[in-house]
C-alpha cells in the first residue's frame, strides 16, 4: 500500500508528529532505528507532567498510546534510501529490504553528538557530562561544575552554568576567551583551569574530577561539553534537501510549515531546530504533523 505519511523516526519528535496524522485518520507509517538521542540519560526533566521519566519510557508509553490507532503501522530498522517517485510520493528502502511507499515523507531522525576526544567522556555522556543545564543542572546543584571551553562558545554560557554550582572553566591548553569575557567570568567567581586534560577520573558514570597534565586533580561533580552535531541518517542528502550552518552543526533548512526545500518532504525535531530539548521536539513534531496533514487535505 500507499501511506499517505512515512515518519523516520519514533522519537519525541516523530511520534508527536505521527499522532496527529493518525487522530486525522490517515494512514502512517513510523520507522524507527530504536537509538533515540536522550537515550543515555537516566531520566527527562522539565517535560510537562514527566519530569524525572526515564526517555526510553516516554517514548515507549507514546508508542503504545500512537498504536492504539488502527491505521499506525510501526517499523522497527533504519530507513536506509529515499527517492522520489514524482507526482505519486516517494519510495524508502529499509534495511530488511523492504520498500515503503508513501505520498508524504517526514524526516525525524535526529542527530548525532560528536564528543571531544578526552578519555573517560563517552562513558559518562548523559550522566555526568552533560550539554543542557536546564535538562540535568538542578540534579548538581550547589557542586563543583566544569564547562569545558572551545571557540565556538556562546560568551555567557560559563555564567549561566555558574548559576547551578562552583564552576571551573577548562580552556585545554587553548587560548580561550577574549579579556573582557575573562575578566566577567572572574567577576562572577568562574575558575579559568589553562592546563590540557589528560582524562576524567572517578566511578564512572560518576565524575570527580578532571586531571590536567601537570598531574593536578580538579575536583568536579558534573562537566558540561557542548558537542559537534551532526544528522543521523544521510536521508535528506539523499533527496537534496538544503542545508544551513547551526550553532554545532547542520541544521536541515525548513520553512514555516516545517516543509524543507524538496516539496512535500518534512522534517521535525532535533534535525531541523537550532535548539534542541526533548519538550521543543515533541512541539516541532506536532506542528509538523499538523502541517503534513494539511497539505493533503489543500494540496490535493
Amino acid at each position: 500500500m500507499r501511506y499517505d505519511a512515512l515518519v523516520v523516526g519514533g522519537s519525541f519528535a516523530g511520534l508527536s508528529a505521527a499522532m496527529q496524522l493518525a487522530r486525522a485518520r490517515r494512514n502512517v507509517c513510523v520507522v524507527d532505528a530504536g537509538a533515540p538521542r536522550n537515550r543515555f540519560a537516566a531520566a527527562s526533566h522539565g517535560f510537562f507532567g514527566q519530569d524525572g521519566v526515564p526517555p526510553l519510557k516516554m517514548i515507549a508509553d507514546a508508542r503504545d498510546k500512537l498504536l492504539a490507532y488502527p491505521s499506525v503501522k510501526f517499523v522497527s530498522g533504519s530507513a536506509v534510501a529515499a527517492s522520489s517517485d514524482g507526482a505519486e510520493g516517494f519510495t524508502v528502502s529499509l534495511n530488511n529490504g523492504e520498500q515503503v511507499q508513501t505520498r508524504k515523507l517526514l524526516l525525524a531522525y535526529g542527530i548525532q553528538d560528536g564528543l571531544p576526544d578526552i578519555a573517560g567522556i563517552s562513558e559518562r555522556w548523559g550522566k555526568s557530562v552533560l550539554h543542557c543545564p536546564y535538562c540535568h543542572g538542578y540534579e548538581f546543584s550547589g557542586r563543583p561544575l566544569g564547562v569545558l571551553f572551545h571557540s565556538g562558545h556562546p560568551p555567557d554560557h560559563s555564567l549561566l552554568i555558574n548559576e547551578w554550582g562552583p564552576t571551573t572553566v577548562f580552556l585545554n591548553g587553548g587560548d580561550g576567551p577574549d579579556a573582557e569575557t575573562r575578566a566577567k567570568l572572574q567577576s562572577r567567581g568562574v575558575a579559568i583551569e589553562p592546563g590540557r586534560i589528560v582524562g576524567l577520573e572517578g566511578a564512572a558514570p560518576q565524575l570527580a574530577g578532571v586531571r590536567i597534565d601537570d598531574g593536578r586533580l580538579v575536583p568536579i561533580e558534573a562537566l558540561y561539553v557542548v558537542p559537534h552535531t551532526r544528522p543521523s541518517s544521510p536521508l535528506a542528502e539523499q533527496l537534496g534537501c538544503a542545508f544551513d550552518d547551526g550553532p554545532f552543526g547542520p541544521v536541515l533548512r525548513v520553512d514555516g510549515m516545517k516543509m524543507t526545500t524538496v516539496p512535500d518532504v518534512y522534517a521535525a525535531g532535533d534535525l531541523s531546530m537550532k535548539f534542541t530539548n526533548a519538550t521543543l521536539a515533541s512541539a516541532d513534531g506536532l506542528m509538523a504533523g499538523v502541517s503534513l496533514h494539511r497539505s493533503l487535505v489543500f494540496d490535493a
